[in-house]
């Protein structure tokens, strides 16, 4: 019988060992096997706490997306101005924490997988949301809000492209150069809207 209170620390480990063997073999050869091996427990235990594989990558999701979100909402309490603000969120989703070699590579193996399961594509669409409607908010406040909702894409779109060039590419993620790429895009766009008043 688990002890008490067992469970999220059981959970965390295999979504820790998930993690781990999605950025060693790919989504295809990632097995309970593996990840129990990896956790060093038993797959019964594996099974006790998730369903299968698909659970087990919704929860791992889920998890690494809310740390991602707790990281960006610390930043975001200590920014001052919007212009903060937007770099707070940028800064959140390119933090060392899960912009990583192993965070991109578990991003990869989520998105192929986003389109075959709807409970991902639901993760998902919270994710994208949660992050258009932060960089949103922060944007209106400088700009009118269609410049805002079309600024906030962009910068999306662009981290979204910086993730999966990331992945694809392998070894550890530049944050620095990346940031950079969206703090330029962002530039530009800001000054094309006060030339445009």
């Amino acid at each position: 019988m688990p002890k008490l209170g067992m469970e999220p620390i059981r959970r965390r480990q295999l979504i820790d060992a998930t993690l781990a063997s999605l950025h060693e073999n790919g989504f295809a050869d990632t097995t309970v096997s593996r990840i129990s091996a990896r956790a060093g427990v038993s797959t019964g235990i594996v099974h006790h706490y998730f369903q299968g594989k698909g659970d087990l990558l919704e929860a791992t999701m889920r998890a690494f997306s809310s740390d991602l979100r707790q990281d960006v909402v610390r930043r975001l309490k200590r920014a001052r101005t919007p212009r903060e603000r937007v770099e707070a969120v940028l800064a959140g989703n390119l933090a060392p924490m899960s912009f990583s070699a192993v965070g991109v590579a578990a991003w990869l193996a989520f998105w192929a997988q986003v389109p075959k399961a709807v409970r991902l594509a639901r993760v998902q669409n919270i994710i994208i949301g949660r992050l258009h409607g932060n960089l949103r908010h922060a944007l209106r406040q400088m700009v009118p809000l269609a410049d805002a909702e079309r600024i906030a894409t962009g910068l999306a779109i662009m981290l979204d492209g910086i993730w999966l060039r990331a992945a694809l590419r392998g070894g550890k993620p530049d944050a620095a150069a990346a940031r950079q790429l969206l703090i330029d895009y962002l530039d530009c766009q800001l000054a094309a809207q006060q030339q445009r008043c």
